[in-house]
């Protein structure tokens, strides 16, 4: 396809998604591709209001197309109004059947607006739930969470900034993470779908009452993918990721700390749909003993009930919380969970599979199944950072490319290292 080609389809597509979103009131945001929806959103009303106009400078803005008017020359049924700079469809129809004869399926797939109208049109392959499910909803826009977020800091506009302060709030945009990134197990990948069926069918959970939903506890040694696949799943999920920052929410002041808890519970319902991540999870929810002090006692107390108050079906929040001390957590934090999550060391095979994964981007002349066999209790992080290590080096010499031995004496030096570590706290 040439430029100009694929510049008048894209005029096109905004042009016939602006007037089919215009005209059928049961079209939302979420039938807005990503790209348009961000750039006719408005930040007062957290929508797309209607009717949404075009100008040369909206074409420009969403798709980089610098000569709109010689772009449009050749499209009959496309006016240019100078005052304005404004573009209309002429005949909708004509347009349509235009649109329809270049056979950019992957293109209609992904706009849910354009999929809704095409769906019966001339026998096309189009599903329009599959295309509206495969769109990335509102809420998973950074505009979207950045309005939100100024709305609920409008009334109390200093408690707002102290209640930020706690948290980290990131979009699934935002997030580096991603599923296809990791290597997961059989367990973890049953659990990520199962999770994914509960986010769909919400309604039908809440009208059976089974709220009891979406709080996921990740235990395992460091190193092994728990904050990874948790961050992933904001951007598998298309979900803000609403992260607990631990060292503000405790407080030397007595009280204080049960009260941000309480604050960032309620924040993360106010901001649903959206995933809370309580990282360290241990270091909040520690078993409670007779001799600490009250204090800590009723933060403890405060977390349990906060969870209990908690649902991902009646409020839109899906809790995960990961620890590499599941020893030291309070038996009634257990409890709260409907799914402990186990993230153990990787075996061989999943050892493989992880380097096999980061090295795919690498120029690496390696074999996987020799490495995998020499890293024997090593962790992904761990595996990750012999990577590192080896293409650091042979950037030393200035090379590019890795080969076995790059690999083999990254390994020993990692291992080197980790005994030395091991000494000093045992000397």
């Amino acid at each position: 396809m040439d430029s100009e080609k694929g510049d008048a389809i894209e005029v096109a597509e905004l042009l016939l998604t602006a007037d089919i979103y215009n005209r059928r009131e049961n079209l939302t945001e979420d039938d807005l591709p990503p790209n348009i929806r961000k750039h006719y959103f408005d930040t007062e009303t957290r929508s797309v209001k209607r009717p949404i106009y075009v100008t040369s400078s909206d074409v420009q803005e969403i798709y980089g197309i610098e000569n709109v008017k010689a772009v449009i020359k050749d499209l009959s049924f496309v006016a240019f109004e100078e005052f304005g700079s404004q573009l209309r469809l002429t005949v909708f129809d004509v347009a349509a059947k235009w649109f329809a004869n270049q056979k950019d399926l992957a293109r209609i797939r992904s706009n849910p607006a354009l999929a809704f109208f095409y769906e019966n049109y001339n026998s096309l392959n189009i599903s329009y739930a599959e295309a509206k499910n495969s769109n990335k909803p509102l809420c998973a826009d950074r505009e979207w969470i950045n309005a939100r977020i100024k709305e609920l800091c409008k009334d109390d506009p200093k408690e707002s900034e102290d209640l930020l302060k706690l948290v980290y709030i990131k979009a699934p945009e935002d997030v580096r993470d991603c599923i296809s990134g990791l290597i997961l197990t059989e367990e973890q990948k049953e659990e990520i779908e199962k999770t994914d069926k509960a986010l769909q069918n919400r309604e039908y959970l809440r009208e059976i009452g089974l709220y009891e939903i979406g709080k996921l506890l990740f235990v395992g040694p460091p190193g092994t993918g728990k904050t990874s696949t948790a961050r992933a799943l904001s951007s598998w999920f298309s979900l803000p990721m609403v992260e607990v920052r631990l060292s503000m929410i405790t407080s030397q002041y007595l009280g204080e700390t049960s009260k941000n808890i309480d604050k960032v519970f309620d924040l993360a319902k106010r901001l649903s749909p959206c995933i809370l991540l309580i990282d360290e999870f241990d270091f909040v929810a520690k078993a409670r003993t007779s001799d600490e002090h009250g204090a800590i006692k009723r933060a403890v107390n405060t977390l349990l009930k906060a969870i209990d108050e908690i649902s991902l079906v009646e409020h839109g929040v899906l809790l995960l919380a990961a620890t590499n001390h599941p020893q030291l957590l309070d038996y009634a934090a257990w409890r709260r969970f409907d799914k402990v999550l186990k993230f153990p060391l990787p075996d061989a095979e999943m050892r493989r599979k992880i380097l096999d994964k980061v090295l795919s981007r690498i120029d690496a002349d390696v074999d996987t199944y020799e490495l995998a066999e020499l890293t024997e209790g090593y962790s992904g992080s761990d595996l990750r950072l012999v990577i590192r290590e080896a293409v650091l080096n042979a950037l030393l010499e200035d090379r590019r490319r890795l080969v076995q031995d790059d690999l083999q004496r990254s390994i020993q030096e990692f291992s080197r290292r980790v005994s030395e570590y091991k000494r000093s706290f045992t000397a």
